[in-house]
């Protein structure tokens, strides 16, 4: 028993002194706990040179964790165990996470810059007098085609996915809203239908478009597309941004019945231990110039209408990107369906990719 607590008081002295050294390296390198900025965000959705920026000018240090869907977000800080600052959610996942109690309000004394967000994204449903979070970036969900296979007329709306000339040659996000809610748009309903004829008319008009289904996938889609190995994709808007930028045979379009205009805002989780830091993260990607230089290197569509000035003027006339008003009121914002319809869309999904096995 004396040899075991002598065993056990030295294995406490070493782990005592380990953790003393890993603090002290940590101080060394500028990464002491109330310096450090602990931010959660979707992967590549930052330029890399503003976290420099942003650490040379304000002397925090940013460590950063990325997730790929706004569930394994959720997921991760519902379950604890990080405490990040700042995270990226999009906006029906901010509902979600509101509900929940998971946010802090925002302190908007704290906040310098809001006023260069366009007003036309403030103040939206999913967050009335945004509360609890501040844009980020803003897109849509539409059909990039390469002209080489398809002409301009024959790829306009939704429906054009079913054209029998695209046999094995139509890639699809692997996204239950998204594919889900394509189909729902493409016979006149909402993308947020909770009407199960609506959803089973969806789903029924789905199972007939596998013949065109060459893949569902995500990341992908990209360099299927740049690669010129489909003749036609669903995607987001930032994603064909870069695809556009690698081959200029390719183009993007919104279909006019209606799709999937979706925000990314920021939010501080209740779990966070350095609320000063996310703040001035906020307040640097505020900065006109430095939303500029995000857009430009993203691809995605800025909310910051100051940023504008600082973009290439063929950039933001491109409707492609920055589309008409006419076509924004076509468009509809993800809403939190709830738990039992979400897994109704799920769940109809996951029989879509079954059945076209």
């Amino acid at each position: 028993m004396k040899k075991l607590v002598t065993f056990t008081a030295l294995i406490l002295i070493l782990s005592s002194g380990l953790y003393f050294m890993t603090k002290q390296l940590e101080k060394a390198q500028g990464f002491a706990g109330n310096n450090v900025l602990t931010l959660y965000n979707w992967g590549d959705y930052i330029d890399p040179d503003l976290i420099k920026k942003f650490e040379k000018e304000t002397n925090y240090k940013v460590s950063y964790e990325t997730f790929d869907s706004n569930e394994a977000m959720f997921t991760k800080i519902k379950q604890g165990g990080t405490a990040y600052d700042l995270t990226i959610p999009s906006e029906y996942m901010i509902q979600k996470m509101i509900k929940e109690e998971m946010l802090i309000p925002l302190d908007k004394s704290k906040i310098k810059g809001l006023e260069n967000i366009d007003s036309s994204f403030l103040d939206l449903d999913f967050d009335l007098n945004n509360k609890f979070s501040i844009p980020y970036f803003w897109g849509t969900l539409g059909i990039i085609y390469n002209d080489k296979f398809v002409k301009e007329e024959e790829m306009q709306h939704w429906d054009d996915l079913w054209n029998p000339k695209l046999a094995n040659n139509v890639m699809l996000i692997d996204g239950a809203r998204e594919v889900i809610g394509l189909s729902l748009n493409s016979l006149g309903y909402s993308l947020n239908s909770k009407n199960m004829q609506q959803l089973t008319a969806a789903s029924d008009k789905l199972s007939t478009l596998t013949p065109n289904v060459k893949a569902i996938v995500a990341d992908e889609i990209k360099m299927y597309m740049v690669q010129e190995e489909s003749a036609v994709a669903v995607t987001f808007s930032g994603e064909a941004s870069e695809m556009l930028d690698n081959n200029e045979h390719l183009h993007y379009v919104i279909p006019s019945e209606g799709s999937n205009l979706w925000f990314d805002n920021f939010v501080i989780p209740k779990t966070a231990k350095n609320k000063e830091a996310a703040y001035a993260f906020i307040n640097f990607m505020l900065e006109p110039k430095n939303a500029a230089q995000n857009a430009e290197y993203i691809g995605y569509s800025t909310p910051n209408k100051a940023a504008m000035a600082y973009l290439p003027k063929e950039l933001v006339e491109d409707e492609q990107f920055y589309p008409s008003d006419e076509t924004m009121s076509h468009l509809e914002v993800y809403e939190d369906l709830g738990a039992k319809y979400l897994a109704i869309y799920n769940d109809l999904f996951l029989e879509f990719k079954m059945y076209r096995k």
